[in-house]
């Protein structure tokens, strides 16, 4: 039996893809700063911020880049009932960006990756499961509950609402 908690935490994040033409901007994470491998950029939401605005300062900071045309593509959730804990990753697709890569981005290496290569990189699992609902038509949400300590999953709810 699991053992809920009355108490809830949200945690607000961002991830902000990021597409020039048939291209995309990946970072390659290392084990120390936790989510290795490829994945986009993202962070967690300062307070008050907006979450829009969150995204595209994650971006600036994570790579140098300056949005200039961003849209709304999804949410995915994460709940653990044993620990209290929902944590919301809003996703964002970015068209347009300004500006240079930094030198020495500070979440790791930056790479501009053929869209249709992409998913032959190593990721986690969850960010393979996401990345091509990006680039589909409407906004998605992905919602799993789960147990983080045993790593189970106890129910899972993936959506498109497609235009």
């Amino acid at each position: 039996m699991i053992k809920m908690t009355t108490e809830v935490t949200h945690k607000l994040y961002t991830m902000c893809m990021i597409q020039d033409g048939t291209k995309v901007l990946l970072m390659n994470r290392p084990d120390k700063k936790g989510f290795p491998g490829y994945i986009a950029p993202g962070g967690k939401v300062e307070f008050p911020e907006s979450i829009v605005n969150g995204a595209i300062r994650e971006v600036k900071e994570e790579t140098g880049l300056t949005v200039k045309e961003i849209v709304f593509k999804g949410i995915d959730e994460y709940c653990d009932p044993s620990q209290g804990l929902r944590y919301m990753v809003f996703n964002y697709l970015a068209t347009a960006t300004e500006g240079e890569l930094l030198n020495n981005p500070p979440e790791g290496e930056l790479l501009w990756v053929d869209m249709k290569e992409a998913l032959n990189l190593p990721m986690q699992d969850w960010f393979k499961r996401r990345f091509p609902l990006f680039f589909e038509p409407g906004t998605f949400e992905v919602s799993f509950v789960w147990l983080a300590d045993t790593d189970e999953t106890l129910e899972a709810t993936i959506k498109n609402y497609g235009v």
